[in-house]
Protein backbone atom coordinates (compact mmCIF):
# COMPACT_ATOMS: atom_id res chain seq x y z
CA UNK A 1 0.00 0.00 0.00
CA UNK A 2 1.41 3.40 -0.97
CA UNK A 3 1.95 6.10 1.63
CA UNK A 4 -0.34 8.48 -0.26
CA UNK A 5 -3.29 6.13 0.22
CA UNK A 6 -3.07 6.45 4.00
CA UNK A 7 -4.89 9.15 5.96
CA UNK A 8 -3.37 11.27 7.27
CA UNK A 9 0.00 11.17 5.54
CA UNK A 10 2.90 13.58 5.29
CA UNK A 11 4.75 15.94 7.60
CA UNK A 12 2.70 17.56 10.35
CA UNK A 13 4.18 20.00 12.81
CA UNK A 14 3.42 19.55 16.48
CA UNK A 15 3.16 23.32 16.64
CA UNK A 16 4.30 25.36 19.60
CA UNK A 17 1.75 27.76 21.08
CA UNK A 18 2.90 31.35 21.66
CA UNK A 19 1.47 33.11 24.69
CA UNK A 20 0.60 36.77 25.24
CA UNK A 21 1.67 38.73 28.37
CA UNK A 22 -1.41 37.39 30.20
CA UNK A 23 -0.23 33.84 29.41
CA UNK A 24 -3.14 33.20 27.08
CA UNK A 25 -2.67 31.76 23.57
CA UNK A 26 -1.57 34.52 21.20
CA UNK A 27 -3.88 33.96 18.22
CA UNK A 28 -2.24 36.27 15.71
CA UNK A 29 1.27 35.00 16.41
CA UNK A 30 0.11 31.39 16.31
CA UNK A 31 -1.60 31.84 12.94
CA UNK A 32 1.55 33.46 11.58
CA UNK A 33 3.59 30.50 12.84
CA UNK A 34 1.20 28.05 11.19
CA UNK A 35 1.55 29.89 7.89
CA UNK A 36 5.33 29.83 8.23
CA UNK A 37 5.31 26.06 8.85
CA UNK A 38 3.10 25.45 5.82
CA UNK A 39 5.34 27.64 3.67
CA UNK A 40 8.32 25.57 4.83
CA UNK A 41 6.70 22.43 3.47
CA UNK A 42 4.55 20.99 6.24
CA UNK A 43 1.49 19.16 4.96
CA UNK A 44 -0.45 20.26 8.00
CA UNK A 45 -0.48 21.51 11.57
CA UNK A 46 -1.03 19.18 14.53
CA UNK A 47 -1.98 21.94 16.93
CA UNK A 48 -2.78 21.66 20.61
CA UNK A 49 -0.74 18.60 21.35
CA UNK A 50 1.93 18.00 23.97
CA UNK A 51 4.38 20.45 22.38
CA UNK A 52 1.53 22.95 22.01
CA UNK A 53 0.86 22.87 25.80
CA UNK A 54 -2.72 21.74 25.18
CA UNK A 55 -3.28 20.39 28.66
CA UNK A 56 -2.50 23.78 30.14
CA UNK A 57 -5.49 25.32 28.36
CA UNK A 58 -9.22 25.20 28.99
CA UNK A 59 -11.79 23.86 26.53
CA UNK A 60 -12.74 27.45 25.74
CA UNK A 61 -9.15 28.51 25.07
CA UNK A 62 -8.51 25.51 22.85
CA UNK A 63 -11.71 26.07 20.91
CA UNK A 64 -10.99 29.77 20.41
CA UNK A 65 -7.49 29.06 19.07
CA UNK A 66 -8.80 26.55 16.54
CA UNK A 67 -11.47 29.03 15.47
CA UNK A 68 -8.82 31.72 14.94
CA UNK A 69 -6.80 29.47 12.65
CA UNK A 70 -9.77 28.43 10.53
CA UNK A 71 -11.19 31.96 10.37
CA UNK A 72 -7.83 33.22 9.13
CA UNK A 73 -8.18 30.99 6.09
CA UNK A 74 -6.05 27.95 6.88
CA UNK A 75 -7.88 25.01 5.34
CA UNK A 76 -9.54 22.74 7.91
CA UNK A 77 -8.22 19.65 6.13
CA UNK A 78 -4.68 20.76 6.96
CA UNK A 79 -5.34 20.75 10.71
CA UNK A 80 -5.01 17.91 13.20
CA UNK A 81 -6.06 19.40 16.54
CA UNK A 82 -5.66 17.46 19.75
CA UNK A 83 -9.05 16.84 21.37
CA UNK A 84 -8.39 14.08 23.88
CA UNK A 85 -8.56 15.15 27.54
CA UNK A 86 -9.23 13.47 30.87
CA UNK A 87 -12.97 14.21 30.96
CA UNK A 88 -15.15 12.36 28.45
CA UNK A 89 -17.57 15.27 28.11
CA UNK A 90 -14.73 17.70 27.30
CA UNK A 91 -13.27 15.34 24.71
CA UNK A 92 -16.68 15.16 23.05
CA UNK A 93 -17.13 18.94 23.19
CA UNK A 94 -13.70 19.65 21.67
CA UNK A 95 -14.20 17.07 18.93
CA UNK A 96 -17.71 18.29 18.12
CA UNK A 97 -16.39 21.84 17.92
CA UNK A 98 -13.64 20.78 15.49
CA UNK A 99 -16.19 19.04 13.29
CA UNK A 100 -18.38 22.15 13.32
CA UNK A 101 -15.46 24.08 11.80
CA UNK A 102 -14.94 21.53 9.04
CA UNK A 103 -12.00 19.81 10.75
CA UNK A 104 -12.73 16.11 10.43
CA UNK A 105 -9.46 14.52 11.63
CA UNK A 106 -8.34 14.88 15.24
CA UNK A 107 -5.55 13.47 17.39
CA UNK A 108 -6.98 11.92 20.54
CA UNK A 109 -5.18 11.00 23.73
CA UNK A 110 -6.73 8.24 25.80
CA UNK A 111 -8.19 9.33 29.15
CA UNK A 112 -4.99 9.71 31.12
CA UNK A 113 -5.55 10.67 34.74
CA UNK A 114 -6.50 7.31 36.26
CA UNK A 115 -3.71 4.74 36.09
CA UNK A 116 -3.93 1.00 35.65
CA UNK A 117 -7.01 1.32 33.44
CA UNK A 118 -7.68 -1.75 31.30
CA UNK A 119 -8.06 -1.87 27.54
CA UNK A 120 -11.78 -2.41 28.16
CA UNK A 121 -11.99 0.92 29.93
CA UNK A 122 -10.04 2.79 27.26
CA UNK A 123 -12.11 1.14 24.53
CA UNK A 124 -15.31 2.19 26.29
CA UNK A 125 -14.09 5.79 26.44
CA UNK A 126 -13.23 5.98 22.75
CA UNK A 127 -16.45 4.18 21.84
CA UNK A 128 -18.54 6.62 23.86
CA UNK A 129 -16.97 9.53 21.97
CA UNK A 130 -17.80 7.98 18.62
CA UNK A 131 -21.33 6.96 19.60
CA UNK A 132 -22.27 10.27 21.19
CA UNK A 133 -20.96 12.31 18.28
CA UNK A 134 -22.58 10.07 15.68
CA UNK A 135 -20.81 11.88 12.84
CA UNK A 136 -19.65 9.86 9.85
CA UNK A 137 -17.11 12.55 8.95
CA UNK A 138 -15.06 11.90 12.08
CA UNK A 139 -11.57 10.42 11.75
CA UNK A 140 -9.45 9.77 14.84
CA UNK A 141 -5.69 9.47 15.08
CA UNK A 142 -4.85 7.71 18.33
CA UNK A 143 -2.06 9.21 20.43
CA UNK A 144 0.45 6.80 21.98
CA UNK A 145 2.75 8.69 24.36
CA UNK A 146 2.99 6.39 27.39
CA UNK A 147 5.89 8.29 28.95
CA UNK A 148 3.50 11.22 29.48
CA UNK A 149 0.01 9.73 29.61
CA UNK A 150 1.01 6.51 31.40
CA UNK A 151 -1.74 4.95 29.31
CA UNK A 152 -0.33 3.01 26.36
CA UNK A 153 -2.35 2.17 23.25
CA UNK A 154 -2.00 -1.58 22.80
CA UNK A 155 -2.18 -3.41 19.50
CA UNK A 156 -5.14 -5.38 20.82
CA UNK A 157 -6.98 -2.13 21.52
CA UNK A 158 -6.24 -0.81 18.03
CA UNK A 159 -7.54 -4.04 16.51
CA UNK A 160 -10.73 -3.82 18.54
CA UNK A 161 -11.36 -0.15 17.69
CA UNK A 162 -10.69 -0.71 14.00
CA UNK A 163 -12.95 -3.72 14.01
CA UNK A 164 -15.83 -1.73 15.48
CA UNK A 165 -15.18 1.59 13.70
CA UNK A 166 -12.95 0.93 10.67
CA UNK A 167 -13.67 4.26 8.96
CA UNK A 168 -13.07 6.33 12.10
CA UNK A 169 -9.86 5.05 13.71
CA UNK A 170 -7.54 5.79 10.82
CA UNK A 171 -4.10 6.15 12.38
CA UNK A 172 -1.82 6.61 15.35
CA UNK A 173 0.87 9.04 16.44
CA UNK A 174 3.54 6.98 18.19
CA UNK A 175 5.68 9.22 20.40
CA UNK A 176 7.15 6.36 22.39
CA UNK A 177 10.37 6.35 20.36
CA UNK A 178 9.99 2.57 19.98
CA UNK A 179 10.67 1.94 16.29
CA UNK A 180 9.88 -1.77 16.63
CA UNK A 181 6.41 -0.88 17.88
CA UNK A 182 5.86 1.42 14.90
CA UNK A 183 6.92 -1.13 12.32
CA UNK A 184 4.87 -3.83 14.03
CA UNK A 185 1.76 -1.67 13.67
CA UNK A 186 2.53 -1.00 10.00
CA UNK A 187 2.74 -4.75 9.41
CA UNK A 188 -0.26 -5.74 11.51
CA UNK A 189 -2.70 -3.04 10.39
CA UNK A 190 -2.67 -2.49 6.61
CA UNK A 191 -4.28 0.83 5.70
CA UNK A 192 -3.64 2.26 9.17
CA UNK A 193 -1.58 5.46 9.16
CA UNK A 194 1.37 5.11 11.55
CA UNK A 195 3.06 8.47 12.18
CA UNK A 196 6.20 8.84 14.24
CA UNK A 197 6.62 11.49 16.90
CA UNK A 198 10.43 11.30 16.63
CA UNK A 199 11.91 13.34 13.78
CA UNK A 200 14.95 11.11 13.04
CA UNK A 201 12.65 8.09 12.63
CA UNK A 202 10.66 9.62 9.75
CA UNK A 203 12.98 8.28 7.05
CA UNK A 204 13.26 4.69 8.31
CA UNK A 205 9.55 4.52 9.11
CA UNK A 206 8.55 5.72 5.63
CA UNK A 207 10.71 3.00 4.14
CA UNK A 208 8.81 0.44 6.21
CA UNK A 209 5.43 1.71 4.99
CA UNK A 210 4.69 4.37 7.61
CA UNK A 211 2.55 7.41 6.83
CA UNK A 212 4.76 10.28 8.02
CA UNK A 213 5.36 12.23 11.20
CA UNK A 214 3.90 14.60 13.77
CA UNK A 215 6.97 16.09 15.39
CA UNK A 216 8.19 18.91 17.60
CA UNK A 217 11.47 19.67 15.84
CA UNK A 218 9.47 20.45 12.70
CA UNK A 219 9.06 23.88 14.33
CA UNK A 220 12.72 24.31 13.31
CA UNK A 221 13.43 22.01 10.35
CA UNK A 222 10.12 21.58 8.52
CA UNK A 223 11.83 22.08 5.17
CA UNK A 224 14.23 19.19 5.76
CA UNK A 225 11.46 16.89 6.98
CA UNK A 226 9.39 17.75 3.90
CA UNK A 227 12.39 16.95 1.71
CA UNK A 228 12.82 13.58 3.37
CA UNK A 229 9.13 12.82 2.91
CA UNK A 230 9.28 13.64 -0.80
CA UNK A 231 12.54 11.79 -1.44
CA UNK A 232 12.50 8.87 1.00
CA UNK A 233 12.52 6.35 -1.85
CA UNK A 234 15.85 7.72 -3.05
CA UNK A 235 19.04 5.83 -2.33
CA UNK A 236 20.98 6.44 0.85
CA UNK A 237 23.74 7.51 -1.51
CA UNK A 238 21.67 10.57 -2.45
CA UNK A 239 23.69 13.40 -0.93
CA UNK A 240 20.77 15.83 -0.52
CA UNK A 241 18.65 13.24 1.29
CA UNK A 242 21.52 12.29 3.58
CA UNK A 243 22.23 15.95 4.33
CA UNK A 244 18.58 16.66 5.17
CA UNK A 245 18.46 13.64 7.48
CA UNK A 246 21.69 14.75 9.18
CA UNK A 247 20.28 18.23 9.80
CA UNK A 248 17.11 16.71 11.26
CA UNK A 249 19.12 14.56 13.66
CA UNK A 250 21.29 17.49 14.73
CA UNK A 251 18.25 19.72 15.25
CA UNK A 252 16.61 17.07 17.41
CA UNK A 253 19.79 16.71 19.44
CA UNK A 254 20.02 20.47 19.84
CA UNK A 255 16.40 20.74 21.00
CA UNK A 256 16.97 17.92 23.47
CA UNK A 257 20.08 19.50 24.98
CA UNK A 258 17.84 21.11 27.63
CA UNK A 259 14.07 20.64 28.25
CA UNK A 260 12.76 20.25 24.73
CA UNK A 261 9.75 22.55 24.68
CA UNK A 262 11.62 25.38 26.39
CA UNK A 263 14.53 24.93 23.98
CA UNK A 264 12.24 25.00 20.96
CA UNK A 265 10.54 28.16 22.17
CA UNK A 266 13.89 29.84 22.79
CA UNK A 267 15.05 28.94 19.29
CA UNK A 268 11.83 30.18 17.69
CA UNK A 269 12.07 33.38 19.73
CA UNK A 270 15.57 33.87 18.32
CA UNK A 271 14.46 33.16 14.75
CA UNK A 272 11.48 35.51 14.88
CA UNK A 273 12.96 38.21 17.09
CA UNK A 274 9.93 37.98 19.43
CA UNK A 275 11.08 37.27 22.97
CA UNK A 276 7.48 36.59 23.97
CA UNK A 277 7.75 33.22 22.27
CA UNK A 278 9.57 32.00 25.37
CA UNK A 279 6.55 32.37 27.65
CA UNK A 280 4.95 29.32 29.23
CA UNK A 281 1.90 28.89 31.38
CA UNK A 282 2.91 27.44 34.75
CA UNK A 283 3.86 24.88 35.81
CA UNK A 284 6.04 24.77 32.68
CA UNK A 285 9.00 27.15 32.75
CA UNK A 286 11.05 29.06 30.23
CA UNK A 287 14.71 28.23 29.78
CA UNK A 288 16.90 30.36 32.11
CA UNK A 289 18.90 33.07 30.35
CA UNK A 290 22.31 31.39 30.82
CA UNK A 291 20.98 28.21 29.21
CA UNK A 292 19.40 30.18 26.36
CA UNK A 293 22.80 31.71 25.71
CA UNK A 294 24.44 28.29 25.74
CA UNK A 295 21.73 26.88 23.46
CA UNK A 296 22.08 29.68 20.93
CA UNK A 297 25.85 29.28 20.97
CA UNK A 298 25.44 25.57 20.25
CA UNK A 299 22.96 26.36 17.48
CA UNK A 300 25.35 28.84 15.93
CA UNK A 301 28.12 26.26 15.92
CA UNK A 302 25.89 23.54 14.50
CA UNK A 303 25.62 22.55 10.86
CA UNK A 304 21.90 22.12 11.51
CA UNK A 305 21.47 25.84 10.78
CA UNK A 306 18.18 25.99 12.62
CA UNK A 307 18.26 29.63 13.70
Amino acid sequence: MSTSSLHPHGVFSAALTPLDPELAPDHARFVAHCRYLLSEGCDGIAMLGTTGEANSFSVGERSALLEAVVQDGIAPDRLLPGTGVAALSDTIALTRHALSLGVDTVVMLPPFYYKGVTDDGVYASYSEVVQRLGDARLKIVLYHIPQMSMQPISHALIERLRGAYPAIFVGIKDSSGDFANMTAMVERFPGFAVLTGADPLLLPLLRKGGAGCITATSNLVARDLAYVYKHFRDSDDDAALAAAQARIVKARELASRFPQMASLKALVAHRTGHAGWQRFRPPLESLPAPLVKELLAAAGASAAAVV
